[in-house]
């Protein structure tokens, strides 16, 4: 990840294209499993190529009206759609626009973080990540220390029973603590109240890009979305928690005019 999004634009999209068209295919996967499955190939496509496209505006010029190919696999699906044998379980088809607002949309906005003017710089995004990590392992360590006594209120008991009030708030401090940390280190350029601010938003949308997920694969009745990381389960395990808080950490720093 660190080697992704320092090292090279280049890398940065093969990395992030693949982790958004994997992402994809295991939430179209719980929610269809092969069912529709040409529509899900379009959806991958639609995600895959979204990316790519602002990707390729964002890093090499590309101007942006090619950005519209993007509607062509889109188009395709109502099309596809009407030469299905059968219409059982089409409402399902829903989950195909569904993955693409949840899991591709933040995805595909990624290349414009990436962006220092016209210099490629992957510090800020890091940054955000480093901030997510420290969050879980505040989570982790606190919610393991205090939040799993019988006497411990757990934060949202019919999604994660063994999330933890405790863990809650030991993530925001860890979370706080780490945007402290970079703001010294200069890796947030901003003012030490934005940083603050912007820890405790990110610990809060770690906290509920986490239980989102939950919430899908407790509908689906799945324990992890996927197998391909091991210890982890999916990708979109692996990166429930971004596919909120980055975005809401981004919508902080477009209203104050600092991205």
């Amino acid at each position: 990840m660190v080697f992704g999004l320092i090292w090279d634009r280049g890398i940065f999209a093969c990395l992030f294209v693949t982790i958004l068209v994997v992402a994809l295919h295991e939430f179209y996967h719980m929610a269809m499993k092969t069912r529709f499955r040409l529509q899900q190939i379009l959806g991958q496509i639609a995600g895959g190529a979204a990316f790519l496209l602002v990707a390729w505006h964002c890093f090499y010029g590309l101007e942006l009206r090619w950005l519209a190919l993007v509607l062509v696999p889109l188009l395709l699906i109502p099309v596809s759609c009407l030469l299905l044998p059968t219409r059982e379980g089409f409402g399902d088809l829903s989950y195909i626009y569904a993955g693409l607002v949840y899991i591709a949309l933040p995805i595909s906005f990624s290349p414009f973080i990436m962006m220092d003017g016209e210099v490629f710089s992957g510090w800020l995004m890091l940054s955000f990540f480093i901030l997510i990590w420290c969050s879980d392992v505040g989570a982790y360590c606190i919610g393991t220390a205090f939040g799993q006594k019988p006497t411990s209120r757990k934060l949202a008991p019919s999604i994660s029973p063994k999330k933890s009030w405790w863990g809650f708030w030991g993530g925001i401090v860890f979370c706080v603590g780490a945007a402290i940390s970079l703001h010294y280190l200069t890796w947030l350029p901003y003012d030490l109240v934005h940083c603050l601010v912007l820890g405790v938003i990110v610990g809060i949308a770690d906290v509920c890009g986490d239980l989102f997920e939950s919430m899908w694969k407790r509908h689906f009745g799945y324990k992890d979305s996927g197998k391909c990381i091991p210890g982890h389960g999916g990708m979109l395990d692996r990166f429930d928690s971004s596919l909120v808080a980055i975005p809401a950490a981004c919508v902080y720093l477009l209203i104050f005019g600092l991205l």
